[in-house]
């Protein structure tokens, strides 16, 4: 309507001028790259929320749309819950509001509509053709917002043959090759232990989106942006992809060791494992140098890593056996201040405790509204400019339902309470 649009067109005006005054009366120590940018998030379970809390890291402000009552899928996966919260979501949704919008309701659609007006950056992970039948589709909302980032994430993108198909990662991972190369040399094909094809298409949406904003920036226009799944990974079979594609070598599994390097793979001790690399010729004669085998790296059929390759069972046994003599503890000592790249093989209890990851800043910590101090795994990555911390923590369902409606689309306590009580939102009250 008429009056939705002079609101919408207000809003922008407002947003516009309070985001003038942050640039102006905030430190620039202070300032993060994406503050002020607002992102309507429509996805779930873990490539678009990985994505959109790294943006929100960022300082974007992101609106998480979820279902009223039961949100995010992966609100109910679990165990382990703290509290009555799945450690899985909160993993994945810090520094985020909710706002549940029940979207089978045209009251709903008129709500998304109106937030994305109002925002700068839209996502979702719709199977195609799904949102435009709710008239949410990037044809619509660019009408109303040309200025729209529109990122979909799907299984296996826009068109083609599969592209009605639900998209999970261990599907994506089978399809692409991923679980083809991953497991023991002898044995079955297995799932990475994190959804890996899931992290990478969050990574690949999260850097599409920051090249979408920018892209804006210089044309003035929004524009849409396809990720998905399958092309993720495939994407990400770099050397493996470009042996097949240039030489036709079919790949296979290699359990921890490496199809072009020699030695590059875990190793047996007397009670654990050490991951040893030679990524040259000099830092081969340095490992044999260490576990005091001299002949071997003076051996002809190991003198270069093509040689290494070529006869890599006979030198691997006899590294084997010789790892296998002292606990791993003894080979880190001997191995530290090498040059050489190794490393034990960590439990999850010992990464935690590792005195690189503390000094690193891995974890972060909040205060939940119900399930008290969490922690969870923050950014891998750190700037000179700002610091990534101060986390918001993830979001109850509809938490801030009605904060949205007031502070960015304008509506008063009339128009909420109308929308409250036909069910086309839900507020959730924290006790």
């Amino acid at each position: 309507t008429s009056i939705s649009l002079v609101r919408i067109f207000c809003l922008q005006f407002c947003k516009l001028f309070s985001e003038m005054q942050v640039l102006f009366l905030c430190d620039a120590n202070n300032v993060k790259p994406l503050d002020g940018v607002k992102i309507l998030d429509l996805t779930r379970v873990l490539a678009g929320p990985f994505a959109t809390m790294n943006l929100g890291d960022l300082g974007a402000e992101v609106i998480k749309v979820e279902r009223p009552g039961v949100g995010d899928d992966t609100r109910a996966w679990g165990p382990p819950f703290a509290g009555t919260e799945s450690v899985y979501f909160l993993s994945v949704n810090r520094n985020k509001k909710s706002i549940a919008i029940n979207m089978k309701d045209s009251k709903g659609t008129k709500l998304i509509r109106e937030l994305a007006a109002v925002s700068d950056v839209f996502v979702e992970n719709y199977v195609p053709g799904k949102l435009a039948e709710m008239g949410l589709g990037y044809e619509d909302i660019k009408k109303i917002a040309p200025h729209i980032v529109y990122c979909s994430i799907t299984g296996y993108g826009q068109t083609g043959p599969m592209v009605q198909r639900g998209g999970y990662d261990s599907i994506a991972a089978a399809v692409s090759g991923l679980m083809h190369i991953t497991g023991h040399e002898d044995g079955e094909p297995v799932r990475p232990g994190v959804a890996m094809t899931d992290l990478a298409t969050g990574l690949y949406t999260y850097g599409a989106i920051m090249a979408g904003l920018l892209q804006r920036y210089k044309t003035g226009k929004g524009l849409h942006i396809d990720c998905n799944l399958l092309s993720s990974q495939v994407a990400c079979l770099t050397h493996v992809a470009a042996n097949y594609l240039n030489c036709k070598i079919e790949a296979k599994r290699w359990g921890t060791a490496h199809g072009s390097i020699v030695p590059y793979q875990a190793f047996k001790t007397k009670d654990g494992y050490i991951v040893v690399g030679a990524g040259n010729d000099q830092q081969f004669v340095t490992v044999c140098k260490i576990l005091n085998l001299p002949e071997v790296s003076k051996d002809s059929r190991y003198k270069t890593n093509t040689l290494r390759v070529q006869n890599r069972r006979e030198l691997i046994d006899i590294l084997s056996n010789r790892f296998s003599e002292k606990a791993t503890i003894e080979w880190l000592q001997l191995f530290e201040g090498s040059g050489v790249p190794y490393g034990p093989i960590n439990n999850i209890q010992q990464v935690f405790s590792d005195p690189q990851v503390l000094h690193n800043g891995l974890v972060m910590e909040m205060n939940h509204p119900t399930a008290g101090r969490i922690a969870v795994p923050g950014p891998g990555v750190r700037y000179s400019g700002f610091a990534v911390s101060h986390p918001k923590p993830p979001p109850l369902v509809g938490q801030h339902t009605v904060e949205i409606l007031k502070d960015m689309l304008g509506y008063d306590d009339d128009a909420i309470e109308e929308l409250l009580r036909t069910g086309a939102v839900a507020q959730h009250e924290v006790r």
